[in-house]
């Protein structure tokens, strides 16, 4: 069984975790004689919980074939040592106890991880509405300063700063809808992230989303502030780490009115890769919140607030774990809060 690609970083125990109790129900098969049909006698029997257990293991469907045929071979090899004949009756009761654990087996994984994918679509499926909702807010802000401002000459400048900033949501929120479509069709990993890494210059990236936030920013009276070096170059995914941006700069401007967020960055060397940190003057967040912070459904947010989601910083953890990354935060009630996140160097694969 060690040959099988899957099995070969395996503990024994691991390995051989289910055999035991399947031997007892061949051997009870063969003593019992009966005419009861194996796949009944298996339902409740160890190959579901096989099954389930090599999805958890990382097995594919056909190396749980191949686990117990390898068993069957192993058997009639045990019987021939010992000058036992498999024929006839315990020929057919073997065969049957074996494919029938094989089909209990691969049932419950196929049941399983067809459970896992609706799962994981799910929770992408809601981040992505979450993220939806802060382009969207932009465009009704900036929508309705456009409305104030369009027939007046000495504010012709905020108008056309106003519906750069709508082209710009609008076009972020057609490729959020495309994204959406993309990963219905299948998720591309266990965790409904893919990664697209490329090289960019951080600092427009974010200079684009102090833009695109200023209504929202402005409707709290919070001011925006880029400190990222401007020939700092990332390497990560840029649609991700916008949405890290987003949610971070965003839950920052919710909760600092008439205060200051700072969007920083610097280079790790020689580590490589580039620690980021969204700092405000806020708040802050209770200590007694800080150690679930980025758990899904508790609120996104430095205080209660009934509309919220609670995934803002879920999203923010998911996203930075995907690029191997990690997310802190650092926060002082009455003081602000301070969420820093590393994006590490891509891994040189052999």
């Amino acid at each position: 069984m060690r040959e099988l690609p899957s099995a070969r970083n395996l503990d024994t125990p691991t390995l051989t975790d289910h055999v035991p109790m399947l031997i007892d129900e061949l051997t009870a098969a063969l003593f019992k004689q009966s005419t009861e049909t194996i796949a009944e006698a298996l339902v409740e029997a160890s190959p579901p919980i096989h099954g389930v257990q090599r999805l958890v293991d990382g097995y594919d469907i056909d190396e749980i074939v191949a686990e117990y045929n390898i068993l069957r071979g192993c058997i009639h090899d045990l019987a021939d040592e010992h000058g036992l004949t498999m024929q006839g009756r315990p020929f057919h009761i073997l065969n049957r106890v074996l494919d029938g654990a094989i089909g209990a087996a691969v049932q419950a994984y196929a049941t399983q991880q067809a459970l896992e994918v609706q799962q994981r679509r799910q929770e992408y499926l809601a981040f992505v509405a979450h993220d939806l909702r802060t382009p969207l807010n932009a465009i009704s802000l900036a929508t309705r300063v456009f409305e104030l401002t369009w027939n007046r000459p000495d504010h012709r400048s905020e108008s056309e700063q106003m519906l750069k900033s709508l082209r710009r949501n609008v076009k972020y929120l057609d490729a959020l809808v495309a994204k959406v479509i993309e990963e219905n069709t299948g998720l591309a990993t266990e965790t409904g992230v893919r990664l697209e890494r490329r090289s960019f210059d951080l600092w427009p990236l974010v200079e684009g989303l102090t833009h695109d936030l200023h209504p929202v920013a402005g409707t709290a009276s919070t001011k925006l502030v880029n400190r990222v070096p401007e020939d700092l170059v990332i390497d990560a995914d840029a649609s991700l780490l916008r949405r890290i941006f987003q949610n971070l700069i965003a839950n920052a401007i919710r909760y600092t009115p008439r205060g200051t967020v700072e969007i920083g960055a610097r280079d790790m060397s020689p580590e490589g890769g580039v620690v980021c940190w969204v700092r405000d003057d806020g708040a802050g967040v209770p200590a007694d919140r800080l150690d679930k912070i980025f758990d899904a459904h508790e609120s996104d947010a430095q205080k209660s607030d009934a509309s919220g989601t609670g995934l803002g910083l879920a999203i923010v953890k998911t996203f930075v774990e995907a690029h191997d990354g990690q997310v802190t935060v650092e926060s002082t009630e009455g003081a602000g809060t301070t969420f820093t996140f590393s994006i590490p160097a891509r891994k040189v694969r052999r």
